[in-house]
């Protein structure tokens, strides 16, 4: 349990809370457990193994870059995507345990 002395900035408890709302679906939490595999995977790669369209695989990649949860690269005519906070993925432990 966190102490009074131990309180989390105010400021900081806001950016946590943005990372949370867009790590909130279920398409952005598998594309984060899959990154936690590897060091990165491309577009195509992660299209591969989520039955989604290009289109809203595109959307919720580009949201989580965009809140800083990942980061990208190009190699040639390829998107490759990488955890901008790998920490990120404690978070599949603490569900794992979960008794939801």
């Amino acid at each position: 349990m966190v102490g009074l002395e131990e309180k989390i900035d105010p400021v900081k408890l806001g950016k946590i809370a943005d990372v949370l709302k867009v790590i909130s679906h279920p398409v952005r939490l598998e594309v984060l457990e899959m990154l936690q595999q590897v060091d990165s995977m491309s577009v195509a790669e992660i299209r591969g193994r989520i039955s989604v369209e290009q289109s809203l695989l595109s959307h919720h990649l580009i949201k989580m870059k965009d809140k800083g949860v990942l980061t990208s690269f190009r190699k040639g005519k390829n998107i490759f995507y990488v955890l901008a906070i790998p920490e990120i993925t404690s978070i599949f432990d603490c569900m794992r345990h979960c008794s939801i």
